[in-house]
């Protein structure tokens, strides 16, 4: 059983585990650095007041009142028709209600103004990744990390767009990068131990994770990879201490990974009860689940 749990580690997707936080985790970053500014935008010639309404409307698009954020950052863009962050965050806000075409002006706008920002190529790509046109959203991704290598939505972006398509070593070199541009955040630390598994390298995975966990802890991304690295090890209970604590993850689709992997882990130490019982609330999650599938196909065998 050992064996098998070692190449569902590899062979399946049963998460997108670090890939589903990464999309949020560059959302994120991406109001932070309108939050701030965008420090690297020069920011002098504007108004006080444009600058605080932006703030305010960053702020509010966080807090999903899509409405207060339009009302400021239209205000902040008529105090500074040419405020370019401000282009952005109403850009995102219509991302947020769906409107892709007026997403798009926006952003367009925001880089015609000032191409040497990240941040406007940086949106463009993920209104061009929701919209399914991957090749394109890559075009955006490198363009904004040609502005500034530094701006950590875009490599995290990029390195997704690059495991979305199997070539898990040119990921694996941006998930290193973004190590280096955002320590401090488990997104590359986990993309660089997930990118390793599918590359079937397993040992340089788990020094990976345990640099991770020195560094920030007991993270649930961190937590999830450490569980596959137990049982790929046949360490049964010992990976179900580990993934345990994340049954009740608000990120649901972490919860079902860390199910879907207990019930791996039960399979294997021979519980084909509690192996169903793991696998179908994983399934009541998310049906597609291939380790979830994989788990209650093996358990029903029994």
């Amino acid at each position: 059983m050992a064996s098998a749990s070692r190449a569902t580690l590899r062979v399946a997707r049963p998460t997108w585990l670090c890939m589903k936080a990464i999309t949020m985790f560059s959302v994120t970053v991406a109001l932070a650095a309108a939050l701030a500014g965008m420090a690297c935008a020069p920011m002098a010639a504007l108004p006080r007041r444009a600058i605080e309404l932006n703030t305010a409307g960053a702020h509010a698009l966080v807090q999903g009142d899509l409405s207060v954020a339009e009302a400021c950052l239209s205000v902040a863009l008529e105090y500074s028709p040419r405020f370019v962050e401000a282009w952005v965050n109403l850009g995102y806000v219509e991302l947020r209600r769906g409107n892709f075409e007026q997403a798009r002006r926006d952003f367009a706008r925001a880089r015609d103004l000032n191409q040497d920002i990240p941040a406007p190529h940086h949106a463009l790509g993920l209104l061009a990744d929701k919209d399914g046109r991957g090749e394109e959203a890559e075009r955006h991704y490198r363009a904004a990390l040609k502005v500034d290598p530094g701006f950590a939505p875009a490599r995290a972006n990029l390195a997704r767009r690059l495991f979305s398509r199997g070539q898990y070593e040119d990921a694996r070199e941006q998930f290193e990068r973004l190590e280096q541009v955002a320590p401090d955040a488990v997104t590359g630390w986990a993309g660089d131990a997930e990118a390793l598994l599918q590359l079937g390298r397993d040992a340089e995975a788990e020094r990976v994770v345990a640099v991770a966990r020195e560094r920030l802890g007991d993270a649930p991304a961190l937590m999830l990879l450490l569980g596959r690295e137990r049982l790929a090890r046949g360490e049964w209970e010992d990976a179900e201490a580990a993934l345990a604590p994340l049954v009740g993850d608000s990120d649901r689709s972490r919860a079902c990974a860390a199910l879907a992997w207990i019930a791996v882990g039960r399979v294997g130490r021979g519980d084909s009860a509690g192996a169903l019982a793991a696998a179908r609330a994983a399934l009541a999650i998310d049906r597609d689940d291939e380790t979830a599938r994989y788990a209650l196909v093996l358990a029903s065998r029994r």
